[in-house]
């Protein structure tokens, strides 16, 4: 973040001083300015301003039309936000696992759930909407998804907070589903000064719904005409927004190259058996990477890899002074707060030897060869 910012930092000064000199610091033209930006960098109609990520995964559930007693499927591996949303739109979340290769929600899974239930029910569980996460940056399979919101008569609502830029089959995140929320936070791809977000849609009437939603639910001030929340963009993250958004193209472009060299170095150490699109690998390698659809544009959020020894290898590398994280250590359906759901180890199993598997490696536009070598050369170090 250091390194970033003091490539622009006389560009961001100026960016606050313009908005403190305005004297208009909630909404107002350079959050109205950022929206229509970011609308165009997605390809959606609309885009909607809002205090933060996980402020507009509610507002996107909720434009896109769960209700109390609905029920929204989503992942099992994710930040929690993905499934508290659910739960403060009055909404239960159904959890399914994830695909083995790239830890995206499986959509054979799903379709499978859901045909299962139809012969049941008429409209399974009340089912309302799904919500793939396009998790560390590459999206999920959206073709698969678009059969099964066809089939079923459901809303794609995306979890796109680590995939900003991110595409599949040319079509931008934020444009594949009827909502889509982003986040800010200080370690996005994009990132803010604070917390921020953004909610992406095709169809102008739900933005106008979210930015009602955003303001306590008034469609003009002192008069409400429903519950909403406070959850309006200050502007002075969306001017420091609009000083990034024209180099993300180019940080991104650095995080795929970055991504590029991770890969070549892991494999000529002989720690993997190079990358893999199906969804197994090599078993016997001590680094397995994630695999990478075809179809997807990764702009690597995180560079994450599945190691043995996850924990001690971790350790190892704090000794050396290089940091890593585990994104994440819990699957949602094994958190305690949803343990209402009568879910217990063993029903999310590729979720649950993920969250004992992964590791994510340094990774930001700034990061240098000679520092991803140092790294891999320690991972090296470690199985040696």
């Amino acid at each position: 973040m250091r390194r970033q910012y003091d490539g622009i930092r006389e560009e961001v000064l100026a960016a606050i001083a313009r908005v403190c000199d305005s004297q208009s610091f909630i909404l107002g033209p350079e959050v109205e300015a950022l929206e229509r930006e970011i609308a165009a960098l997605t390809g959606a109609a609309s885009a909607v301003g809002c205090a933060s990520g996980t402020e507009a995964l509610w507002l996107a559930l909720v434009a896109a039309g769960v209700r109390p007693g609905d029920s929204v499927i989503t992942t099992a591996f994710s930040f929690f936000a993905s499934a508290s949303a659910i739960v403060r739109a009055g909404a239960t979340p159904v959890f399914v696992d994830v695909d083995p290769g790239t830890l995206n929600l499986d959509a054979a899974l799903v379709g499978r759930h859901l045909r299962g239930r139809q012969l049941r029910t008429k409209r399974p569980e009340n089912l309302c909407a799904i919500l793939p996460v396009h998790l560390y940056g590459q999206c999920a399979d959206m073709d698969r998804f678009d059969r099964i919101a066809q089939e079923f008569g459901v809303a794609i609502v995306e979890d796109a907070a680590q995939a900003i830029g991110a595409e599949w089959s040319g079509r931008g995140a934020g444009a594949l589903g009827v909502t889509a929320a982003f986040s800010f936070y200080p370690t996005k791809n994009l990132s803010a000064y604070g917390d921020a977000g953004i909610v992406t849609t095709t169809c102008p009437r739900m933005a106008e719904h979210m930015r009602q939603l955003r303001n306590h639910g008034s469609p003009r001030r002192y008069y409400h005409d429903e519950f909403g929340w406070n959850g309006r963009m200050d502007a002075i993250q969306a001017a420091v927004l609009r000083v990034k958004l024209p180099h993300i193209a180019d940080w991104n472009r650095n995080r795929q190259q970055h991504a590029a060299t991770y890969d070549q170095l892991l494999a000529g150490a002989g720690l993997t058996s190079g990358l893999t699109s199906s969804q197994t690998s090599n078993q016997l390698a001590p680094v397995r990477l994630l695999a990478r659809s075809p179809q997807a544009k990764h702009v690597f959020h995180q560079y994450v890899i599945r190691a043995q020894r996850r924990d001690e290898l971790r350790k190892f590398l704090a000794e050396r002074k290089i940091g890593s994280e585990i994104y994440y250590p819990l699957p949602l359906h094994l958190q305690p707060v949803f343990s209402y759901l009568g879910l217990k180890a063993g029903d999310m199993p590729v979720s649950e030897q993920a969250a004992r598997e992964v590791l994510a490696l340094p990774m930001f536009p700034e990061l240098t060869a000679a520092e991803i070598r140092c790294v891999v050369e320690s991972i090296a170090d470690f199985y040696s």
